[in-house]
């Protein structure tokens, strides 16, 4: 079953259920034991199993420890507990001689940590896998490309979708993607590759900003701000305005800048010189228009 993106009291929520075919006091085990955790958590785990306690969270080849705490612990049914700005809960529901695993992750960083959903869903059914198999006494999958199921999951959420903004003389068309946490410098390869007309501003590996013409007359600005986020990753803000004499084009330039934003993330993430998706690219201008 595939991951669903919620909103709770504000709050980003992704859930993921899995039926396995073992008992609640096994699955248990596999959940809160940071010996059997080291098997399908991405992170090494340093816990005591009360509420209240510490938790450390750690990465190989990496000094930096993230801090956490247990919020709740009543075996073998609910494991809660925050990592960093996030907060996961583990819930087991007895089903026949199996039970349903129920895992929610709350993801911290409100809009901007809603923009990882993608990356944090793909990667969690990874993870799942590896636990299941675990349980199964198989070895764990082999992991695929994470590109193709990112991708996936960034469409279902629709969390690349672009926004108008009503200004004094046109409109905003404003478009943020996650970068996961490829750095700058690659990624401002790719927006340099992506830049048309004259540069008006230029902050390497910061910000561009483009200016804009349609039939030989200006039309406005494209600016890319890449953000770097120690916390939440890195992401790439588009932000193109529109002359109000041009208003019947939106559509079609919310289309270009959301097809645009998708090609600069896939070319980031290892798949540069995609072809332009026209089919794409035109049902996106009938959905812009709706």
């Amino acid at each position: 079953m595939e991951a669903t993106l919620h909103t709770v009291n504000g709050d980003p929520v992704l859930r993921l259920e899995r039926r396995l075919a073992h008992p609640p006091a096994k699955v248990w085990r596999a959940v809160t034991d940071p010996t059997e955790m080291a098997h399908w958590f991405p992170a090494s785990v340093e816990a005591e199993q009360r509420p209240g306690a510490a938790m450390r969270f750690s990465f190989p080849g990496d000094d930096e420890v993230t801090h956490g705490e247990v919020m709740e612990v009543d075996p073998p049914k609910v494991y809660m507990f925050r990592w960093g700005h996030d907060v996961l809960r583990i819930e087991l529901i007895p089903e026949g001689e199996g039970c349903l695993l129920v895992f929610t992750h709350t993801l911290g960083g409100g809009a901007t940590g809603r923009l990882g959903a993608g990356r944090t869903a793909a990667g969690w059914d990874t993870c799942l896998a590896a636990m299941l198999a675990r349980l199964d006494g198989r070895d764990a999958p082999e992991e695929r490309d994470p590109l193709g199921p990112m991708e996936h999951y960034i469409e279902a959420f629709g969390l690349a979708e672009g926004t108008v903004t009503r200004t004094g003389d046109g409109f905003e068309l404003a478009f943020a993607h996650d970068m996961v946490w490829r750095s700058a410098e690659r990624i401002w390869a790719q927006v340099v590759g992506q830049a048309p007309g004259e540069v008006l501003e230029r902050d390497e590996p910061r910000l561009l900003v483009c200016a804009l013409s349609h039939d030989g007359l200006p039309a406005g600005t494209v600016r890319w701000e890449i953000v770097s986020d120690p916390e939440l990753g890195v992401r790439v803000e588009r932000v193109q305005t529109v002359p109000a004499s041009l208003a019947s084009l939106v559509p079609a330039l919310l289309s270009g800048g959301q097809v645009g934003q998708e090609l600069l993330f896939a070319a980031v993430m290892g798949d540069p010189g995609r072809p332009w998706p026209q089919e794409r690219y035109e049902r996106l201008v009938k959905q812009y228009s709706s």
